[in-house]
């Protein structure tokens, strides 16, 4: 019987641990660079205004949620962007994506988004719209504000340094339920129209809660008991996740962001049946075969006010947030580092 059991743990545990090996992607090597370091303090005023002046951002408040396109679009405006609007309709009614396009017109296109609804939940809600509070409506700011304070400043420091790659940068509605893994999903939306329009896509990177994090030990949690071999403890890193077909594409994603300073990047590359590997807008992507990767500081695995009334701006750490978005500059300007570096 003894031999039995070590037989079954032996098959069980073993290709667990030789699967989660491969996913967290070792030996990546970093690649240095020296892009400019996002502000911080842009970051936390464009949090602020989202989650306070402009909540609740949620789908049964439209007007909220056009008032927050229209400062993520008049924002886009100011950098000089290519700025245009797609409208994304849902039971008759209309609501928009705001994406600001920079580098070249044609070529292979890097898509970077985030999406700028917040969760509310409907269910709780009296007929009057008015009658919302933070115990049904979240304010928003890690989830998903964060995500667009980072879309923001990439666009401010794009315009200011062009990429030699077409890229856009994408404000998304409706990732939130009850759209959530749906049709109607904003990001679904823009992944359909650039599938259409024969657009050849690199890489999509959604930006989805990037602002929270711990150095207590104990604060990270994993959705399978394994990873705790692979991962630390303490919810000090941002977290980039992907699905097994993207592992070479998440390899250069590490690389660029490790090499832009000293914020510790983990990763993973798991099937969707893993908990949180499809849960925000790249998942939208991979369903028209398009490669994408989430930058996460993992959601609800760290951040305990997550979906609640606690997600507030004054929780968020907006220097580790500027690195996250740095690494991501980073990446997006890899052709120029690599050749400077062959020079």
């Amino acid at each position: 019987m003894r031999q039995l059991l070590a037989l079954g743990f032996f098959l069980l545990v073993v290709p667990l641990v030789a699967a989660l090996a491969v996913a967290v992607q070792p030996f990546v090597v970093a690649t240095p660079s020296r892009v400019p370091l996002p502000d911080a303090e842009r970051l936390r005023a464009h949090v602020q205004h989202l989650s306070e002046a402009l909540y609740p951002r949620s789908f049964d408040q439209p007007l909220k949620l056009a008032a927050a396109a229209a400062y993520i679009r008049a924002a886009f405006v100011t950098t000089g962007a290519e700025v245009r609007t797609q409208e994304v309709w849902v039971d008759g009614e209309r609501f928009e994506n705001v994406i600001a396009r920079f580098g070249p017109k044609s070529g292979s296109l890097l898509v970077v988004g985030a999406h700028y609804d917040s969760h509310g939940d409907q269910r709780e809600v009296p007929a009057d719209p008015h009658a919302h509070s933070r115990e049904t409506h979240t304010p928003g700011a890690d989830d998903n504000a964060s995500g667009v304070a980072g879309l923001l400043e990439l666009a401010r420091l794009l315009a200011a340094n062009p990429p030699r790659q077409a890229v856009e940068l994408v404000a998304y509605t409706l990732e939130e339920p009850p759209n959530f893994r749906t049709e109607h999903m904003g990001s679904a939306w823009h992944a359909k129209a650039v599938r259409q329009d024969a657009q050849s896509v690199e890489l999509m990177i959604s930006l989805e809660m990037i602002g929270y994090f711990s150095d207590v030990e104990g604060s990270q949690t994993y959705p399978l008991p394994g990873m705790k071999l692979f991962y630390p403890s303490t919810g000090d890193f941002i977290a980039l996740v992907s699905r097994p077909r993207d592992w070479a594409p998440t390899r250069r994603l590490k690389a660029a962001m490790a090499g832009a300073n000293d914020l510790p990047v983990r990763s993973i590359n798991a099937p969707p049946t893993v908990p949180g590997v499809d849960y925000s807008d790249h998942r939208s992507y991979w369903a028209v075969g398009i490669p994408a990767i989430m930058v996460t500081d993992t959601a609800f695995m760290r951040n305990l006010e997550y979906h609640r009334a606690g997600d507030t701006a004054d929780r968020l750490d907006y220097s580790r947030m500027a690195q996250a978005v740095q690494g991501v500059l980073a990446f997006i300007h890899r052709r120029e580092i690599f050749q400077e570096r062959s020079r």
